[in-house]
């Protein structure tokens, strides 16, 4: 069987892990969760890093920051993972979806001010498959507005947009190291703040609405209960597992790529002859080797592709369904249409993608796309 996702282990984990055990402290805020944090600060710009349980605590975090209520609107993609609206639906707020690009699932960026008026709060983009939205014009409208963006980087860790980090550009951004991310430590999160106005009261939300971090390092007296907030900090262990994927970052990193520019040399002949659309990088980004995918020419041929996978064990899956068709938010709101992230929904299909993933299983997995493809009217 050649999985979709295998979680990989760079060796330190478990001494790390065991590191953290024996000095004493397990909780979260400790030397591994310091270190993991100034990783990010110092490689990628970021002005404030947080480590969270997750990336949908980091977008949770940024609801709160930016003060989202029930009378704002929070413009996102329909193409991507429920919890970039959730965590702003549970504040109130009212959900604006955008389509994504007829060529790529990330948002149309084209489209975005003819959404915007008086009650629109912010912009979530998320950066699909480790690729850069076109972030100079979402910052212009941000100025234009007076709006916040809030990038959803999930995906998109060690990844630039004309030279700068993915996750360093908006007001806050969000990081995930699910066991399906480049860095992994099987759950986790990281909350990026890149606005000075907001790094105060993000270690503050962090720390369970108290100015508990303050204290311990000897800002203030005493510490107690100033704001809202939650328990967002992962335990060391986390951090301890994270920072053995972190500092190891270049090696993974390296061999990911290889992995995209390997499926993409060997399935680029289905572009012409099969009329498949494979990933495309703009000018603007780099590819930071997430995820490989096709997007087949119908919701019936990838279910077909699919299926031949399976009978040769190798498992393929599709990806999001299109939020604003989903039964929770059409309870409340009119339905839109959204035909590019609808296409993806019923057309796109991710390959297994993996650090192990050996030359010759990639190889098999070439040969049966290709025959498939062949035997295709």
């Amino acid at each position: 069987m050649i999985p979709f996702n295998k979680p990989f282990l760079t060796g330190n984990e478990t001494k790390y892990i065991e590191q953290a055990v024996k000095s004493g402290k397990i909780s979260g805020n400790g030397d591994f969760t310091q270190k993991c944090q100034r990783f990010f600060e110092d490689n990628y710009g970021i002005k404030k890093a947080l480590l969270t349980t997750s990336c949908s605590d980091a977008l949770e975090m940024c609801a709160m920051l930016i003060d989202c209520t029930q009378n704002d609107e929070i413009i996102v993609p329909s193409y991507t993972f429920v919890t970039s609206a959730l965590a702003f639906v549970r504040q109130g707020a009212k959900i604006v979806f955008a389509d994504s690009l007829p060529n790529h699932p990330n948002i149309d960026v084209s489209k975005l001010e003819a959404l915007i008026n008086s009650n629109t709060k912010a912009i979530v983009v998320v950066h699909y498959a480790g690729i850069a939205v076109d972030m100079d014009e979402v910052m212009r409208l941000a100025d234009k507005y007076n709006l916040f963006v809030i990038e959803d980087a999930a995906q998109a860790i060690d990844s630039f947009y004309k030279g700068k980090p993915l996750g360093s550009i908006g007001h806050l951004a969000a990081f995930s190291f699910h066991e399906t991310k480049n860095i992994i430590s099987g759950e986790g999160g990281l909350l990026a703040v890149n606005d000075d106005r907001f790094i105060e009261r993000a270690e503050i939300i962090w720390e369970k609405g108290t100015n508990r971090a303050s204290f311990f390092r000897g800002e203030i007296n005493k510490y107690g209960w100033v704001d809202t907030g939650s328990s967002f900090l992962p335990s060391e262990i986390i951090a301890a597992f994270l920072w053995a994927q972190l500092e190891n970052i270049d090696v993974i990193q390296k061999r990911r790529v290889a992995i995209w520019d390997n499926y993409f040399e060997q399935l680029k002949q289905l572009i012409s002859s099969r009329n498949i659309t494979l990933p495309e990088i703009p000018d603007f980004s780099t590819n930071n080797g997430h995820m490989f995918y096709l997007v087949c020419n119908s919701l019936d041929e990838r279910t077909r592709l699919i299926k031949t996978l399976k009978n040769s064990d190798i498992l393929a899956v599709f990806h999001y369904l299109s939020l604003h068709k989903s039964e929770f938010h059409l309870k409340n709101n009119e339905s839109v249409e959204l035909p590019n992230a609808d296409l993806f929904t019923d057309r796109l299909v991710r390959l297994p993608f993996y650090y192990e993933l050996t030359n010759e299983n990639q190889q098999k997995i070439f040969d049966i796309i290709v025959d498939f493809y062949k035997n295709e009217i």
